[in-house]
């Protein structure tokens, strides 16, 4: 992989993620449940990735908390 490929794949992810975020904003403002939580905790995830590409802590741990929080919040309205 070139430096090039890197980072079109980076700048693709990092505005992957944040139209997903901003669909799943969109959908919880409309109260539709799961599917805005599960919209927003795989934006979560995917900045995520972009934020281990970076090596960038303080992004690492906003999204991963994201992600854990919105994945364990459904999991637990489901599982309970």
């Amino acid at each position: 992989i070139t430096r090039h490929s890197k980072m079109k794949l980076d700048t693709f992810l990092k505005w992957t993620a944040t139209a997903v975020l901003i669909v799943g904003t969109g959908i919880n403002a409309f109260g539709i449940y799961p599917l805005g939580a599960i919209i927003l905790a795989l934006g979560g995830l995917i900045w995520l990735a972009v934020s281990c590409m970076w090596r960038e802590p303080s992004l690492i741990v906003t999204n991963g908390v994201l992600f854990l929080v919105g994945t364990g919040g459904i999991v637990l309205n489901y599982m309970v």
